[in-house]
Order: structure tokens, then sequence, then C-alpha cells
């Protein structure tokens, strides 16, 4: 990146735009960051709090390409991290899920790619390996529109990033387990062996930022991710908050897995191992459908998926300590203990 560039973030009032702002609002190496969101009440939240001329607030829809069009004007990077991601909300109203996770997304990369934008990044998530809901379905697609709009972009560099939960964000278990608790009702759990990868919105901030910078054409990062069951993580915050509370088993939800992918197994036959990461580049086949049938992966079969199950499992201990790391845990936890 070079001083003076503008980046925008659409969906930039969520819990990573805001993340992405705290790393980036008090240095030089934007003259200018534009938020893209349709909350006006969050816009005006963060513009008080902020209180930064450097950072320009948009409103609009990325299902709306005009919205999009003014934002992305004058851009030179793009961290697309706008979309539906509630997981009940997407199996109740997918058609919503595809018109926000896949239209809007294609939107937005149109519009960078007329605008002549350096780089886009677009965000997706582990729901999008074998996806079995509405919301990893439309997220998979999404990264299938970003990889087919990359072959045919010469000068703007589409890429993107997949991750796991992003420990207590928006819409993710661990808030639900604390609200629950200061309620003094029990913790629900689906199954106590489900498993998630964990991962702080630090290091998906730094997975995002590792795809800007490394970033080729159609390429997709994943950050290997250690993962804990959903009963050691609901004992965690008990211990922590020093909880009565029981837990109590509900049965898995619809549209929920006993385990998330970060990498299927297709992909782990090409996926290069950068130490903390996996880089999966684009598939370059064209549309020589000959190559389908008479070329294969011999060693396919025998290549395991990267998922929440044969990742690195943490036990009690452990996911206390990743917890704590977080500071709004911190803090709440000194607060009521």
């Amino acid at each position: 990146m070079k001083i003076n560039s503008i980046l925008l973030i659409t969906g930039g009032t969520g819990s990573f735009g805001q993340a992405v702002l705290n790393r980036f609002v008090d240095t030089d190496e934007f003259s200018e960051i534009r938020i893209f969101s349709r909350d006006e009440k969050k816009q005006d939240d963060l513009r008080k709090k902020l209180n930064n001329s450097k950072v320009k607030f948009y409103i609009g829809d990325v299902r709306d390409q005009r919205s999009v069009d003014s934002a992305v004007k004058g851009v030179d990077y793009i961290f697309h991290a706008a979309a539906l991601k509630q997981v009940p909300s997407c199996e109740f109203f997918p058609i919503e899920a595809v018109k926000t996770n896949v239209l809007g997304a294609e939107n937005v990369m149109q519009s960078a790619v007329r605008f002549g934008v350096k780089k886009l990044v677009v965000l997706s998530t582990d729901k999008a390996v074998y996806p079995v809901n509405a919301m990893g379905l439309t997220k998979g697609l999404m990264e299938k529109v970003m990889v087919a709009n990359a072959r045919n972009s010469n000068s703007t560099i589409l890429c993107g990033t997949r991750y796991g939960n992003v420990m207590a964000s928006r819409g993710s278990v661990i808030p639900l387990f604390i609200e629950q608790m200061k309620a003094g009702k029990d913790l629900t759990i689906t199954d106590p062996d489900m498993t998630r990868f964990m991962m702080t919105l630090e290091e998906a901030v730094d997975l995002v930022l590792y795809a800007f910078e490394n970033g080729n054409a159609g390429d997709i990062f994943v950050q290997k991710s250690p993962a804990t069951t959903i009963e050691i993580l609901a004992k965690a915050l008990l211990d922590l908050y020093k909880s009565e509370s029981k837990i109590k088993m509900i049965g898995t939800r619809h549209g929920e897995k006993l385990f998330e992918s970060l990498v299927n197994r297709e992909e782990m036959v090409k996926a290069e191992d950068l130490g903390a990461y996996y880089r999966i580049p684009s598939d370059d086949r064209d549309l020589n459908y000959d190559q389908f049938f008479s070329e294969g992966k011999v060693d396919m079969s025998k290549v395991e998926e990267y998922h929440s199950h044969n990742t690195k499992q943490l036990n009690l201990e452990e996911t206390k300590e990743l917890l704590l790391r977080l500071p709004e845990i911190r803090a709440d936890i000194n607060s009521t203990v």
C-alpha cells in the first residue's frame, strides 16, 4: 500500500470493520478510510466515537449498484465484509442471503474493476466449505464469483480469506453464553462434541492483511486455527465468570454441522502450506471440458480436509487462556467477579 491511498470497508460498522479501523485510523498508511453500510445509527455512533476526519461514512446497500459505485469511485483498496451472517436468518430467508452475499458481492467486484481499484479482498467463512446451510451456500458461491471475476480482471486483483468462528463477534455463541449466565439461565448447547475453530478478531484482521499484502488473483487464504468443543467452551466461561449456571443440551439446530471445515479435500491437494496459513490458488482450468473427464488427481483419496475435528484441540485450561486474550472478556470479568 502507498501513503495517501484510500481504503473502503463494506460492512464497516461491524466487528471486523471496527477492528480494521482501530488498526489504521491513527497511522499514515491510508489518507482516507471509507465506511460503507446501511445502518445509519451504527454509522452515527461510530462517527461520534472516532471523531476523526480521515474516516468518511457512506450510507448504502451492496445490493444497490449505484450506491456501491458512489462509495468505490476513487478508492485504491477494498475489504468486502458486508454480508448476512446469521445461519437461522439465512435459512428462513435464503433469497435475501443470495441478494446480499452473492449479488451484493458481485456489485462490489464489478465496481472495483470499473473504477480501477488495485486490490479487493473478500471475506468468507468456514461454512462455505461443504455447506449444509444457506449462509454457507451463498458464501461458497461468493467465492466462486470472486475466482471467476479474478480470471478476467487485469488491473484489479481479487482475492479472499476464509476463517472460522471469530470469538465474541456479533452473532457468535460466546456473547450468548455470557448473556445467559448473567441472567441466571442455563447455557444452551447443541451437541457437546460439536467443534468450532477459535480465532480472535485481531487474528481475523491479520489474516485479511496477509491476503492484502500477498494475495494473487483468485487466491483464498486460510489461517491454521485451534478448535474446541462447545461443551469445553461453555465450561471455560462458567469457570472464568464463577457462574453457577448449568449446561443444558438442546440438540443440533437447523443448518448446523458437527464440525466445520476450512479447506476441503479437493483444495488440500493444491493448497500451499505457508506455516501459519494455507494459500488456496485459483482453479486455472478453462472451458476445455475434456480435462474434467481425462485428467484426475490420483492422490485425492489419500488427502484429508482441514477441519475443526483434526486441527489442534484446546483443552479446558487452553480455552480459558484463549478467552482471556479478549480484552472485552477480561474487562467484563473484572467488573462482575
